[in-house]
């Protein structure tokens, strides 16, 4: 589409744009109701197919699959690389779409899924950065089989398809990147933790390697900027040392593969080191399907072939363009480039038909795991889930218990929280977050986003690219109407103010008309603080200051909701109680250090029971146990640090800080893994070597030579682990969970990090009680450290070991 320069033109493309925007989501939200759902092999009614070895499920998967491809023409196979795959009415097959969301509970974003009468909304957990703050890895799988249940629900009433592309395991990089409340923070084992565990969940892989759903972890890789000071993702080429990409940006994607046998991984928008993602035939077919032997197919993001074509101009044609995806390992396109340039790259012969056969087969492949070729899926094993399976008690409260779990005390004065039910008679709820519903949900889910309109009116998401290019100024404008008529639909909402007026009276003033406002409303929200005998302040972000598509310049509280905070802790009466709902860190030293201030909670965006969650904790109905998942840094730091700079390790020769606790060498606000309790926790070392020996073949070099280290795939270096103990105990005099780290910090070479994470165990405690806490580390991949150059080496001499403040110093040596 062509886009003139001029005034006019611009007006009214922007206009006829935004009325087919509201409409078509409007209509797209409201006018689906319930039906059957899509499959192939309807016997039922066709009982011809019973014929076709596709469509017998007793055949082994790969024998169906060949039998498939052989059937089909070269412009029917075409239909099968888009996410909008074509049907062959003569073999049975349905259209299907591929593209469904699924990042905290099932979303409407992607034309896949959909909500109406029959089910008008779904249960909506934290967003992924504060259910990851839990550091619980039985709640990330117990979440992903919720939402698993709850789509497949949706899906045998033809309200949803078989394949989530969720979840986002990319490194939070970069306190300032929209997207980074999506992911699980900047910890790589975290991250992989979260991805595999999750995915499991979803997955639930059975008997033959079935899929309840089918995951896919994105965005692979080194995808952590949308758009920053002129720098977009379409355009942006992250260039990143082999030693980053290896012990940093792609631990979480190696950890979805092989752990979490996840069915499927996208490819970003971005170049890494020149080469687009997709594009990439290292990445893809030499690295995923090559060495983790992904068991799936691999997607593009929408539309990154396009972008790679039209934005970036990496290849000469179209065709070309067309032909270098599927050759370096692109499965399916999200969009519809490879829909139109495939045919003419074959004829040209830039591509062999083969290549389309490798890649539709394994799409095939993911969608017999899922039974969609088995016939009637109300006859397979989910078959009686239905809309009485979504919703459910159960799964509300557990969205409520994954709020609770992942919500951070970063301060708290002696006698302050939590608050006493029954002696506070009034209390004071100020700010601009304190009664909120689609804050608390966060990007991703349930909101009829631009991007996403403009993919279903498009195919792709070039048209939004252009006009999100020309009308900034005009889109910003508008972002409240959609979020006003286009938010989801939760099973409900429980805001903060409601929250915390089930268990005492309360007085109420917004303080700000929105969380960047230019003008607070100081003298109300002084006057109810100096009546209540505790004053609550919610502040923070929301979707227009940190989305997709929407990097931050600023990690101070945006508006005046600082000046609000002041003079607001100024005039209270009793206990100042600051709550942070935001998906990246904050700046907020002053509230630190204000003496005014008795406490500060971080609650993340905490989903749709999140204002009960908040209140459990403020009222010490539960005892806070998160911790930061991603280090808070001052403002300082991004005044001085590009975001465009992907290097993770400091350089002092330029004053370059470096990233995340791992590397970051500069002042911070919060620390990762920061977090306090209601009780106190103590631990106690109960064994752990002093010395640990490698054992290596007779004429190694290294019993000649010192070495500093050896390579990990040396014969000594397999199954070499050993066990450390720790005992826990509570001290408290109230029960609650505690998150035990093991870090280690390794000998300094190999420009090694700082410390790292080895291990975390979530335990719970009654009061005075007492546990072991048991964690193996594996020598060789636990004590590794990456070179320079990308590989792994096991770091012989002294290692440091970390639980709390503890330490134990551990010697290896061959």
């Amino acid at each position: 589409m062509a886009f003139r320069e001029n005034r006019a033109s611009k007006s009214s493309v922007f206009f006829v744009s935004l009325f087919y925007l509201l409409f078509f989501c409007y209509s797209s939200s409201k006018g689906v109701l319930g039906q059957s759902p899509v499959f192939a092999c309807d016997t039922g009614k066709n009982p011809d197919l019973g014929d076709f070895g596709f469509c017998n499920s007793s055949l082994e998967i790969a024998v169906r699959v060949d039998d498939l491809v052989k059937r089909l023409t070269l412009k029917e196979k075409i239909g099968f690389l888009v996410n909008k795959a074509g049907n062959v009415s003569r073999l049975g097959i349905p259209s299907y779409e591929w593209w469904s969301e699924a990042l905290h509970g099932v979303s409407y974003v992607g034309p896949g899924t959909h909500f109406s009468s029959v089910v008008p909304g779904a249960t909506s957990f934290p967003q992924v950065i504060l259910t990851a703050a839990s550091f619980n890895t039985t709640l990330f799988e117990a979440i992903g089989k919720v939402v698993s249940t709850e789509a497949r629900a949706m899906y045998n009433v033809g309200l949803a398809g078989l394949t989530f592309w969720s979840p986002n395991i990319n490194i939070f990089r970069d306190p300032r990147w929209g997207r980074g409340q999506e992911t699980p923070g900047e910890d790589p084992l975290l991250s992989s933790k979260y991805g595999s565990g999750y995915v499991r969940g979803l997955q639930q892989t059975g008997d033959g390697d079935r899929l309840k759903v089918a995951a896919c972890c994105k965005h692979y890789t080194a995808y952590d900027l949308d758009d920053w000071k002129g720098n977009d993702r379409y355009h942006f080429n992250a260039e990143v040392t082999k030693q980053d990409m290896d012990d940093t940006f792609q631990p979480p994607f190696k950890s979805c593969v092989i752990d979490g046998n996840v069915a499927s991984v996208m490819c970003s928008y971005n170049q890494v080191n020149g080469i687009p993602t997709c594009a990439d035939p290292d990445l893809l077919a030499g690295v995923i399907r090559g060495e983790w032997q992904l068991n799936g197919y691999i997607v593009s993001d929408c539309d990154s072939v396009d972008v790679f074509y039209n934005s970036q101009h990496y290849t000469k044609t179209p065709e070309e363009a067309a032909a270098v995806a599927i050759l370096a390992g692109l499965d399916l396109n999200c969009g519809t480039f490879l829909g139109q340039h495939t045919e003419a790259a074959v004829k040209g012969g830039l591509l062999n038909e083969s290549g389309i056969d490798k890649a539709i087969s394994n799409n095939f492949a993911t969608l017999m795991r899922l039974s969609f070729f088995d016939g009637d899926p109300s006859k397979l094993h989910y078959g009686k889930l239905g809309p009485d399976d979504v919703c459910t008690t159960e799964n509300q409260e557990l969205a409520r218990e994954a709020a609770r779990q992942g919500i951070v005390l970063l301060k708290n004065n002696v006698g302050s929280l939590p608050l006493s039910p029954t002696t506070i008679k009034s209390l004071a709820v100020i700010g601009p977050n304190a009664n909120v519903t689609k804050t608390m949900i966060g990007n991703y889910e349930g909101i009829c986003n631009v991007p996403t309109v403009f993919a279903y009116l498009a195919g792709c998401c070039t048209l939004y690219r252009h006009v999100s290019n020309h009308y900034e100024e005009q889109s910003k404008a508008y972002f409240n109407i959609y979020m006003f008529m286009f938010s989801g639909t939760p099973c409900k909402y429980t805001t903060p103010l409601q929250g915390l007026t089930a268990s005492v009276p309360t007085l109420y003033q917004p303080g700000c008309s929105d969380v960047a406002c230019i003008t607070a409303q100081i003298d109300d929200s002084k006057g109810i603080a100096a009546k209540a005998d505790a004053t609550v302040l919610v502040v923070g972000a929301d979707q227009s200051i940190e989305r997709e598509s929407h990097d931050r310049i600023n990690i101070t509280l945006p508006g005046q909701q600082e000046l609000l905070i002041t003079e607001v802790a100024k005039a209270s009466k009793g206990p100042v109680i600051l709550v942070i709902m935001s998906g990246g860190g904050m700046d907020i030293s002053f509230a630190k250090d204000d003496d005014n201030i008795a406490s500060i909670l971080w609650v993340g965006y905490p989903g749709e029971a999140g204002g009960a969650a908040i209140a459990d904790v403020i009222f010490g109905y539960h005892n806070p146990s998160g911790r930061l998942p991603m280090t808070w840094y001052p403002q300082a730091f991004v005044d001085k640090v590009p975001m465009t700079n992907m290097n993770m390790r400091p350089d002092p020769t330029t004053g370059y800080p470096g990233r995340t606790y791992r590397f970051y060498t500069g002042k911070t606000v919060y620390l990762f893994g920061d977090g306090l309790s209601y009780s106190e926790f103590k631990h106690h070392l109960v064994q752990a070597p002093e010395l640990v020996s490698i054992p290596l073949e007779e004429g190694h070099i290294c019993h000649s030579q010192k070495c500093m280290s050896i390579e990990l795939f040396e014969k000594g270096c397999q199954n070499l682990a050993f066990d450390v103990h720790l005992r826990v105990k509570n001290m408290g005099v109230m029960s609650g969970s505690h998150t035990v780290f093991l870090f280690t910090t390794p000998p300094s070479i190999y420009n090694s990090p700082k410390k790292h994470l080895l291990g975390f165990e979530k335990v719970f405690l009654t009061a005075q009680k007492e546990e072991v806490v048991k964690f193996k580390v594996d020598v060789c991949k636990d004590l590794s450290v990456t070179d320079e150059l990308g590989s792994r080496k096991v770091v012989l001499g002294s290692h440091v070991l970390h639980v709390g403040s503890l330490t134990h110093s551990l010697n290896v040596r061959i």
